[in-house]
């Protein structure tokens, strides 16, 4: 069977600050970017093989994306399901916040105005089942975001709706998932 990597954008402003993104933009900040091309430098020194990139367009994982590719010379392009959940009411809130920290294991919410959890399931389980049909042709790179990181790890691993809610991934940490 096949496989693909993960990896989350660099730092962003809003993550400095504190501030829930989701489908909200946030540049990233020049560590951010400092971040990204780092990565690209450890999937040289590491010898990952991919054949793609395919990134969320949000520029904050847009940039990671393209600064990757222009470290490794893998072509980037942008997969429209990977932008990340929109939180609705809770966009540039503080992501550490009680409330939002219980909002995000309520799975049918729509977060008065944005996407549900389990609206974005279906989109990234059908995504990857995509991915998982081409695996053994071609190997790709996600560039994402935390919300799709969370559902990435739950299309390969039982959780319960708290360590849903819990998980998370650093900022251009980069994780093999195998089918």
């Amino acid at each position: 069977m096949g496989h693909f990597y993960f990896v989350r954008h660099g730092q962003t402003v809003w993550n400095v600050e504190n501030k829930i993104c989701g489908a909200t933009d946030s540049p990233l900040t020049e560590y951010g970017r400092e971040q990204a091309r780092e990565t690209g430098r450890r999937i040289l020194e590491e010898g990952i093989q991919a054949d793609e990139i395919l990134c969320s367009p949000l520029s904050r994982a847009a940039d990671t994306a393209r600064l990757i590719s222009e470290m490794t010379g893998i072509p980037c392009r942008v997969e429209p399901r990977l932008i990340e959940q929109n939180f609705g009411k809770w966009e540039s809130t503080p992501r550490d916040g009680l409330e939002f920290k219980k909002a995000k294991e309520c799975f049918a919410c729509s977060h008065e105005g944005g996407e549900s959890t389990l609206r974005l399931a279906q989109r990234i389980y059908n995504l990857l089942d995509d991915i998982r049909a081409e695996s053994e042709k071609k190997t790709c790179i996600l560039v994402a975001h935390n919300g799709i990181a969370r559902v990435v790890q739950s299309y390969f691993t039982d959780m319960t709706n708290e360590e849903y809610a819990a998980w998370g991934v650093k900022n251009c940490e980069v994780i093999r998932y195998d089918f």
